[in-house]
Formats: C-alpha cells, structure tokens, sequence
C-alpha cells in the first residue's frame, strides 16, 4: 500500500503570492517591514557566498566545498524563527544560519581551507562546530537538551544560559538513515526533551533520491516516536518562520520534542567534488528552478511594498564587496600547525597518535630532500 502523501505548509506560491492560513499567518503578521527585509539579506548573504566559496574551491583555493544553493529559505527562516539563546547544532551545510548567528564568511571557510578545525566559538554564537560524520550532530543536540532538563530540575541553570532554552538538530534526508537519528529520537521522546528536529529534505543524499530512503514523507517519523511533526515548503522563508516559530514555542511550553521536514532542492551539487549530472535530469533542475527561494520572496517583498529596487541594488552592491573581501581574507590565511592538529585529539599523549604524527612529518621531510635534490642538479 501506498503511504498517504502529506501537503506541506505554504504561505508564499511560486509566484510569490500570500495565501492565508488560519493557524500560521499570525506569525508573520507580527514581523516588521525591516525584519521582512532582515529575511531576504541573509537569504541573499548565503547565495553570494556560496557562489564565491565554489569559484575558490574550482581554483584549488579551498579543500572541498558543500553549496546551500536552494536552501536559503528554509534554514533563514527557521534560525530568525528561534531565539538567539537557543543551541543550534548543524552538519556541515548550514551556512545560511552560521551567517545569521553572527559567523563571518571567513570563519565559516577556515575548515574548507584546512587552516583550523573550525572557525568559531560554538558558546559565543550558540552554534555548534560543523559536523562531518553523518547524524552524529543529533545525539550531540539530544545531550545538550538533557543537560537543559537536568539543570531545571536541579535549579542550577548556568548564568550564561536561558531558562526557556531549546535546542534544534539540523539533519539532511539521507541522514535520517544513519542510527545516531534514530537513537537521538528515542532519547527525546523517552525524555520528553526540548529538541526541535530540522531536516531538510532536499531530494537527494548525494546520489540517492529520498524515495529510495524512505518509502514515505520523512514527517511520519515523529509519529513512530510519539511527537509531533509538520511538513513546510522549505523553499517558502514565510511559512518556513511560522512553523519553525509554532513548534518552538510549543517545546518551550514544556511540550515535548518536534520534528520539520523542510521539504526544499539542492539546486547545486553535494559537494564541489560531486557531479549531479550523473544522477538527475535537466528537466528536474530546470523545475525546481522555477521554485527558487530568493525569487519567489523577492517578488512578494516589492508586491507587498516591503522593499524597493534600491533596496535590491543596495544588496547586491554591499555582497559584491563582502565576496571580495572573503576572496583576499581565504588567500592570506595560514596553514594550521600540524603538531597542533595531533597533539589536541587526545588530553594525554597517545602512541597511535604520535606514530602517525611521525610518519607524516617523515612524508613532508621527504617533498624537502626532493626539492633540495632538484636545486642542487639544476
């Protein structure tokens, strides 16, 4: 039997028309024509970064690069949605909500360079260290959100910290897969935790199409665990806010874990070392163009008379110059020290470790005695 498909929440169409909604549209009629506005700056921030960050990457300048090209609504709208005390912990391609806590370009782009493992304080910003292994990032978010349950039971919350704090996993589709999501499920529902699930299902983990992970809506599975779950067009920034803003409310009504699935596209490939050519059709790719985020949230801005085309140009001329400057601020970063690389994974010296920091100092030592050797023949 057929799984029953589930409508995702949408306020904005296409074509950038506002439909209303009886449960949603409260929550973007309390944002401010300047926080409209705030929407499509970061939404815009992402895309100029992502365009720069795969130039850099395609001229040897960064290591590998994991585009958000297509998502910019779905994770703009749920980070603005959320509080600022709120512990966020994503994967590795959240760019667009690193930009919106405050992280700078060139901090996002020091791992993809290989000059640090990460380019900010997680405490600073409240947004955890991107993280590289599949889904592990949920069972980081299910034991920061039992750490928040402990401190309220025990009256000792941090001074640092918010007493109505929650916490939000970011997660892919193909992640869902990975057993670390289904763990960190059960711990939240088992616990009752203050944990909002985000996936962004954005049709494909890397080669794979969703409906070969899931023979149903990603949704369903809060079901399974006894919470509640809601579908929303991911790329719809509006009703991306509003259900984001419903659903933590809720949790920090002590009701419990949430789950979204954003349904939304990754327009561009997994990663810069992937060629989605291989899998996907042009005609696929040319649909979802016609979806594309910005567009349909910019034509309802100047529909609405939120913004105007110098609003628009102001934009455009102010990321021009931050691509710039991300461009000299990348060429002129250093190269981590390698012994700081080995000597930090462990607090105590480690003979695996320091076997493996040894032969690769011997492997850099003989690229010296090659060119030594070559100066000294020419």
């Amino acid at each position: 039997m057929e799984p029953e498909e589930v409508q995702p929440v949408q306020l904005l169409t296409p074509e950038g028309k506002l439909a209303e909604n009886e449960v949603y549209s409260p929550f973007i009629a309390e944002l401010s024509a300047e926080k409209l506005r705030e929407l499509y700056r970061y939404m815009a921030m992402e895309r100029r970064l992502d365009a720069e960050a795969t130039s850099l990457q395609r001229q040897g300048q960064l290591a590998l690069w994991a585009p958000a090209l297509g998502q910019e609504a779905a994770q703009v709208g749920t980070i603005a949605a959320i509080k600022s005390s709120d512990m966020v912990f994503p994967t590795y391609r959240e760019h667009a909500m690193a930009l919106y806590r405050g992280i700078s370009p060139e901090e996002l782009l020091t791992m993809f360079r290989a000059t640090r493992h990460t380019g900010w304080d997680p405490r600073e910003h409240n947004f955890h260290v991107y993280t590289l292994v599949l889904a592990a990032q949920t069972l980081h978010a299910a034991g920061w959100a039992m750490g928040i349950n402990q401190d309220l039971r025990t009256e000792s919350v941090p001074r640092d910290r918010a007493e109505d704090e929650i916490v939000v996993a970011c997660i892919g589709d193909g992640a869902t897969s990975q057993g670390d999501a289904h763990e960190s499920m059960v711990f939240a529902a088992s616990y009752e935790l203050p944990l909002l699930y985000f996936i962004q299902n954005n049709h494909w983990a890397i080669s794979v199409p969703t409906r070969t992970q899931s023979r149903g809506p990603l949704v369903n599975r809060a079901k399974g665990y006894g919470f509640e779950g809601v579908r929303v067009d991911g790329n719809d920034v509006l009703a991306s806010y509003a259900v984001a803003a419903k659903l933590s409310g809720e949790i920090r009504a002590g009701n419990g874990p949430k789950l979204i699935e954003s349904v939304t596209y990754r327009m561009g490939a997994h990663t810069t070392a992937d060629d989605p050519t291989k899998y996907r059709s042009s005609e696929e790719e040319e649909l979802w163009k016609g979806r594309d985020p910005i567009q349909r949230y910019r034509s309802w801005l100047s529909s609405a008379g939120h913004a105007d085309e110098d609003f628009f140009a102001e934009v455009d001329a102010e990321y021009k110059d931050l691509a710039a400057d991300m461009r000299k601020s990348v060429l002129a970063m250093e190269p981590i020290d390698l012994d700081r690389v080995f000597d930090t994974v462990y607090s105590e010296p480690h003979r695996q470790v320091e076997t493996e920091k040894a032969w690769l100092k011997d492997y850099e030592a003989g690229f010296a005695e090659e060119q030594t050797e070559a100066g000294t023949a020419g």
